[in-house]
């Protein structure tokens, strides 16, 4: 059976732009982000048993400021994926959830800002203050 033909003069889909639909792509790539943090981590980690001063020339660069900015990033997607991943799951399992979702997604955006505030000044400090 085909689909209905789309109505005249509609060029886009139903959901480009709509906030749902960026807070679907944005969990889907901080997932993916966060997997591939986590298993350079385990590698530079392991590391350490091959050989330390590989592991120890490997640490020092994470001192830097530029890798400052990349655990800022991941301090945000984190936060940011398990947020929505904690609104995906009541739009899926409280039998209200699809009516306030986009209420929860504003929620979320809320205290993301809130959270990432002291988490970015606390990373900054670190980053300059040279500890």
């Amino acid at each position: 059976m085909k689909p209905p033909p789309a109505p005249a003069g509609r060029t886009r889909s139903l959901y480009r732009g709509d906030p749902g639909m960026w807070s679907w792509v944005l969990h889907r790539i901080t997932g993916v982000a966060t997997f591939f943090f986590l298993f350079v981590h385990v590698l530079d980690t392991a590391l350490v048993r091959v050989n330390p001063e590989t592991y120890d020339s490997v640490i020092d660069t994470y001192k830097t400021p530029l890798v400052g900015l990349m655990e800022l990033a991941l301090v945000a997607m984190v936060l940011y994926h398990a947020l929505n991943g904690l609104r995906v799951m009541l739009v899926d399992f409280w039998s209200k959830g699809p009516k306030y979702q986009r209420v929860m997604l504003w929620t979320i955006l809320a205290i993301w800002f809130v959270v990432m505030i002291p988490a970015a000044g606390r990373i900054f400090y670190n980053m300059f203050a040279g500890h």
